[in-house]
């Protein structure tokens, strides 16, 4: 998903600058055929790939499920577990059709062609490039892990307008918005040729990629997506009844915070699985990601401790998915010490949102949706352009855009001037997925409607919607 890191050489025994060298003499290789591409498959590479898809699958379900629906009231629990699941299903068989070919196909570098629509030529005898010369993984491994994160991308942005939106207009707009938000946004961030191709293709890839956006496993085709598109949402849906004027705790943070656990184990496929070979940079991303989750989690403690004089175990959870999604586009780049600090300093931000920013200015925005996951990603993917830096322990990149392909040496590698194609980045996600959900949105409002009516909303979306309740007492 981002550029053939140094560290992956370096890891294995070659200084730094040795490590630019062997990169860039190697950066040239001619793709291999098919029946070679065969004898490149390590079996090591492959597992880590199926495991990590199905740690990612457990994020939405039944990770965010619950984590979400323990903090909704009882009368809307089911219908969170609801909107999930199906969000995840449907999402699931939209990817098949045709999101994986709109993704990651050639065609131009702001969306994919039609190539692989309905999985056109994709079978167990196909493979995909991963960030290495002659080192392939089978395709289909390579599409599975790519559907758990266009499943749980829309799923992320319901929290934000949870307890008053109708379902199926809510599966309509996932659909719309995962073709012209999500998979537009993934093809310029993550699409790439791959090492072995760039010599006969060159120039083949997304937008973003091409500016030198560095997004690891999903700062901006993730968070900062799903959460902008959260806020719109909730903006345009409005308040639920009574918000500012009746209490809506949590019915159940027991189930919360099982829910926070099963995502932060569950990140671990997310972020290590991103690097696509299981080798040192996997560990790299697996180690940071931890220790930026750790970070995270005991910063909001002690901000409530000063804030409220007790720390809770809401503010914990929200904390460590805050430091995980932080740590997400930088996962693979950063070092571990440097993402502690990128982890302590997420939370205070996040919380500044979560609290201070939506009082302001009034958005029932439920779960703190863009509170967490927009802040968080932005905070991330900036974050990202000083973590990355090799001077700092971080990964730096080799730069297959330019030709003949150089290495980026540590020495070379500039904050500045990174951190405005960061910027950039972030710039072009809030502005795509804003204006495509709010053009979404209008139009299935102006249609069949989004927003459940008022009897309905004061009975609860399981009975008005789904006919069950939660719980039978």
């Amino acid at each position: 998903m981002i550029r053939k890191m140094i560290g992956g050489v370096a890891g294995a025994g070659l200084t730094l600058g040795a490590a630019s060298t062997a990169l860039a003499q190697a950066a040239m290789v001619k793709a291999p055929d098919v029946a070679t591409q065969a004898t490149m498959v390590n079996k090591g590479d492959t597992t880590w790939m199926l495991v990590s898809s199905v740690l990612v699958l457990m994020m939405s379900i039944p990770g965010l499920a619950l984590f979400y629906g323990g903090l909704v009231r009882t009368k809307n629990m089911l219908s969170v577990l609801m909107q999930v699941f199906m969000i995840v299903s449907i999402a699931g068989l939209l990817w098949a059709t045709y999101g994986y070919s709109l993704a990651f196909t050639g065609g131009s570098p702001f969306i994919g062609g039609f190539g692989k629509v309905l999985m056109a030529g994709v079978t167990s005898g196909t493979y995909a490039a991963t960030f290495s010369n002659n080192v392939y993984i089978p395709e289909l491994s390579y599409f599975v892990f790519q559907m758990t994160f266009a499943m749980i991308t829309p799923a992320l942005f319901i929290g934000a307008f949870a307890e008053r939106i109708k379902f199926t207009p809510l599966m309509l707009f996932v659909v719309l918005w995962s073709t012209f938000v999500y998979y537009p946004i993934a093809h310029m961030v993550w699409y790439w040729a791959g090492p072995d191709f760039l010599s006969g293709q060159p120039g083949d890839w997304g937008y973003l990629y091409g500016k030198g956006a560095l997004d690891f496993a999903g700062g901006t085709v993730v968070h900062i997506n799903a959460g902008i598109a959260g806020l719109v949402g909730c903006i345009m849906l409005g308040k639920r009844l009574g918000y500012g004027k009746e209490a809506t705790p949590p019915h159940s943070l027991t189930m919360t915070m099982i829910g926070a656990s099963l995502l932060w184990v569950g990140w671990f496929g997310f972020n290590a699985g991103s690097n696509l070979e299981s080798n040192g940079v996997a560990a790299v991303a697996f180690v940071n990601t931890m220790l930026a989750t750790c970070a995270a989690a005991v910063s909001w403690a002690v901000i409530e401790q000063v804030v409220h004089k007790k720390p809770s175990t809401l503010g914990a959870a929200t904390g460590a998915v805050a430091g995980l999604v932080a740590i997400t586009p930088a996962s693979g780049l950063g070092a571990p010490m440097t993402s502690i600090v990128l982890g302590l300093i997420v939370s205070p931000i996040c919380f500044f949102f979560v609290s201070t920013v939506k009082n302001k200015f009034k958005y029932d925005d439920t779960l703190d949706v863009f509170g967490v996951h927009c802040v968080g990603g932005i905070v991330g993917a900036l974050g990202t352009a000083i973590v990355a830096d090799p001077k700092l322990g971080g990964q730096g990149y080799f730069d297959y855009t330019v030709f003949p392909a150089v290495a980026v040496a540590p020495e070379a590698y500039s904050i500045s001037s990174q951190f405005i194609v960061q910027l950039q980045a972030v710039g072009l996600t809030l502005v795509w997925s804003a204006l495509g959900t709010a053009i979404i949105w209008f139009v299935l409002d102006k249609t069949i409607g989004m927003r459940i009516s008022e009897e309905g909303e004061r009975e609860g979306l399981d009975i008005a919607e789904h006919g069950e309740r939660a719980y039978n007492y």
